[in-house]
């Protein structure tokens, strides 16, 4: 299983991701989870202890790496360079592993200009490419509100885009721009987590607002996700049974093809 989870910044994509990718883990799967969200925060809700993600460079900032690779100097233009880069050891080499579950972070790519090709980019587009076409571990990319980091080459072997809203107009608002932007590089395959709910009006507001057939989970807010994250630990740890059968269930519609 592949997935791109989406949406606006602080609805839960990186609780999402996380608790999907340890239970996943959990089952006896090889794991690899993708942090691509410039506000990188997946290690953390992984529980991964505040040491250790010290040692998890981004991937962006692995200055000679990309040099070595592209054969181009980062941040000096009008340079030729490969853009077909190798970059099937970096999981292997570069993954930081917790709670079972491997971990790479993207980080961000500062460009000169706009849109511009540059080394650092390029190499993150081969990669991406690279595990969602190449590795058969089930793949977890916790993403910013967009498509960013995926193109026309690799909806094929995306299973899902897993969009996370609260209930709210602007969350809905940014959830229906993703779907666009994932139409038009041709991935189609999309479902809806709703996160925060609190009552019966939030759940029906958002299966208004997306379509009851899209929503395939609605996670209630909890107190205890909010001090998993301030106490450090993973998103699943010490979690009610109630909450915990929310994942669950949202993991066993993925398996079912809940979305498509």
């Amino acid at each position: 299983m592949k997935l791109a989870i989406s949406g606006k910044g602080g609805v839960g994509k990186s609780t999402l991701a996380a608790a999907l990718a340890i239970l996943m883990a959990r089952s006896g799967r090889r794991v690899l989870a993708i942090d691509a969200d410039p506000n990188a925060s997946l290690a953390g809700s992984l529980g991964m202890p505040v040491e250790k993600q010290k040692t998890v460079i981004p991937i962006s900032q692995q200055i000679s790496l990309i040099e070595e690779r592209t054969g181009a100097k980062v941040k000096q233009y009008g340079q030729m360079f490969k853009i077909n880069p190798e970059v099937s050891d970096i999981a292997d080499k570069y993954a930081v592993k917790h709670n079972g579950v491997s971990l790479l972070v993207l980080g961000a790519v500062k460009q000169g200009g706009g849109g511009c090709a540059c080394p650092e980019s390029i190499f993150i587009r081969a990669l991406v490419t690279d595990l969602v076409l190449h590795k058969n571990d089930t793949l977890i990319m916790d993403m910013e509100a967009g498509v960013e980091h995926l193109g026309r080459a690799t909806t094929s072997g995306v299973d899902l885009m897993l969009i996370v809203v609260e209930p709210g107009q602007r969350s809905i608002d940014c959830a229906k721009k993703v779907v666009a932007m994932a139409g038009e590089i041709g991935l189609k395959r999309i479902a809806f987590v709703a996160n925060k709910i609190t009552c019966i009006a939030d759940e029906e507001f958002v299966r208004n607002a997306l379509g009851d057939d899209k929503v395939i989970g609605m996670i209630p807010y909890a107190e205890e996700l909010r001090l998993a994250d301030r106490n450090g630990k993973s998103v699943l740890d010490g979690l009610d049974s109630g909450i915990l059968k929310r994942f669950e269930d949202i993991l066993g519609a993925l398996e079912k093809g809940g979305g498509k």
